[in-house]
């Protein structure tokens, strides 16, 4: 690829516009109404990481930091850093039974309404065709469009593909490895795999060094490429790009972003972490964690079926497929969506717990799904006694929810109310849906016709008192969420 003629193609078509590369112009983007009510995606970390599958995804760069528990695990099983590096992971990773279509149906089975594959991690190593490095999986490890296949079979299902890019992280990812005798080594040219590998520095700290300009500018040209070779529907950005030297790229991007998305008639978002992006201008996202209270606006949470990794290692520990369930009607009350990542094993196979998750999920939402997709908020999200910690990095720690903890959302004629927890003697008390004095305000004053149970030929009985909407049944029964519609007028 010539790069200064891309560079230039990129520049005519923020030139040309509708979207300028600007705050004030990207602040008009309209977000589409597929993505509000999708509600439920799939995120995937696979890549060269998935072959030694130890420690995390980071595997990559705390293999190279001297005295870690990666750098040490590497000594013992693949010997000095300077025999075999991280590259040479890269002939491993085969994926030799890697089959989209079973990925795409087992998506489809879990209810997933769009997938977003990490296009190319921290590592450098793109899981896409691609004309800017020779590292990428069409070129080496499967020889195989990774993306492109998988975008393909998904299409079929009408699921959306997204991608997600973690390139800007590369900067300083493999810089521990030029500390001592290893396989990264000067000179490191732009294109090569572990360039530039910056040294360590406070990379948390938004005014640290700043990144070059040929660095940033193959940032931009890389996301680009995916961006016109996919038409990917999201693209999702990791946390770096929020440092200050990434702020005039960011806006360039997302200007050609939107004016291709225009020129295409396609309706794409933007997903950011902290204050990368101008609030308005993209899609907020929580990593592992969510928010206390409903928001005006939309947002979405990623998280992963794993506590302890993204990526798929030999001792990952595993959430329960319930608590899954419960975060994302929580999340959904709130006017947010689920990202859910799983890890597939470096063949290609996506493991058995990871499937087991997927599947319970799906068959809730098979019954369910109609209080999850499409729908909006009500003007609470729930009630109930739960606390939610709000903040990135708190999905780990239990939220204890009761049969009390109740949470809402509409469509239509419909207000669908979720227990969290259902109680074993099948008895619910709704205090937001209690026919109280109007004067006071309540937060339903309407008429109530009729009460349903989402999967159950049940018909509960129901009646509405100055305190609460009371709902009995005899034979619903379930260790999830159970769903009352409610028919209103």
């Amino acid at each position: 690829m010539d790069r200064r003629n891309y560079l230039a193609e990129i520049n005519r078509v923020v030139k040309a516009g509708p979207y300028a590369d600007t705050w004030d112009s990207l602040g008009k983007y309209q977000l589409s109404d597929w993505y509000q009510g999708a509600k439920f995606g799939i995120f995937i970390h696979w890549g060269v990481y998935s072959v030694p599958a130890f420690g995390n995804e980071w595997y990559p760069r705390n293999m190279y930091i001297q005295g870690s528990k990666e750098y040490e695990h590497h000594l013992r099983t693949y010997g000095k850093h300077s025999d075999f590096g991280y590259k040479d992971f890269i002939p491993l990773f085969t994926a030799e039974r890697f089959d989209p279509n079973e990925w795409a149906e087992l998506f489809e089975k879990a209810g997933a309404r769009y997938v977003v594959p990490v296009g190319e991690h921290h590592d450098g190593f793109q899981m896409y065709k691609s004309e800017l490095s020779n590292f990428n999986a069409f070129k080496m490890g499967p020889k195989r469009d990774i993306v492109g296949e998988l975008g393909e079979t998904l299409k079929k299902r009408g699921i959306e593909l997204g991608i997600s890019s973690h390139r800007a992280e590369h900067w300083f990812f493999m810089g521990h490895g030029k500390e001592f005798d290893s396989d990264i080594k000067e000179p490191l040219i732009c294109g090569d795999f572990y360039w530039p590998a910056m040294p360590e520095y406070d990379h948390q700290n938004l005014s640290s060094p700043a990144p070059s300009q040929e660095f940033l500018e193959d940032w931009l040209l890389r996301t680009c490429e995916i961006v016109d070779q996919y038409q990917p529907k999201i693209v999702y950005f990791d946390w770096w790009i929020h440092h200050s030297a990434m702020k005039p790229y960011l806006k360039k991007f997302a200007a050609y972003y939107y004016n291709r998305a225009t020129e295409w008639g396609k309706d794409v978002a933007i997903n950011y972490k902290h204050d990368a992006f101008m609030f308005g201008s993209a899609v907020v996202d929580i990593e592992r964690g969510q928010f206390a209270e409903m928001k005006p606006y939309f947002w979405q949470t990623d998280t992963s079926v794993a506590k302890n990794s993204w990526c798929y290692t030999e001792n990952n520990v595993y959430k329960t497929a319930n608590q899954i369930i419960c975060d994302l009607v929580d999340i959904v009350s709130k006017n947010g969506c689920l990202l859910l990542n799983i890890g597939p094993k470096s063949d290609g196979t996506i493991p058995k717990e990871d499937k087991e998750i997927l599947l319970e999920i799906g068959d809730w939402l098979e019954i369910n799904g109609e209080s999850i997709y499409e729908t909006k908020v009500w003007r609470i999200a729930g009630e109930g006694p739960a606390q939610i910690e709000e903040g990135q990095f708190t999905d780990n720690r239990e939220k204890g929810f009761t049969s009390e903890d109740i949470r809402f959302t509409v469509k239509g004629s419909y207000i669908y109310a979720t227990i969290l927890r259902f109680p074993e003697n099948g008895e619910i008390r709704i205090t937001s849906l209690a026919e109280r004095n109007a004067s006071k305000l309540p937060h339903f004053h309407g008429i109530i016709k009729n009460v349903t149970v989402l999967g159950s030929h049940e018909q509960p009985i129901w009646r509405r008192t100055q305190n609460a909407l009371e709902i009995t049944t005899k034979h619903v029964h379930s260790v999830n969420p159970v769903v009352f519609k409610i028919l209103v007028d």
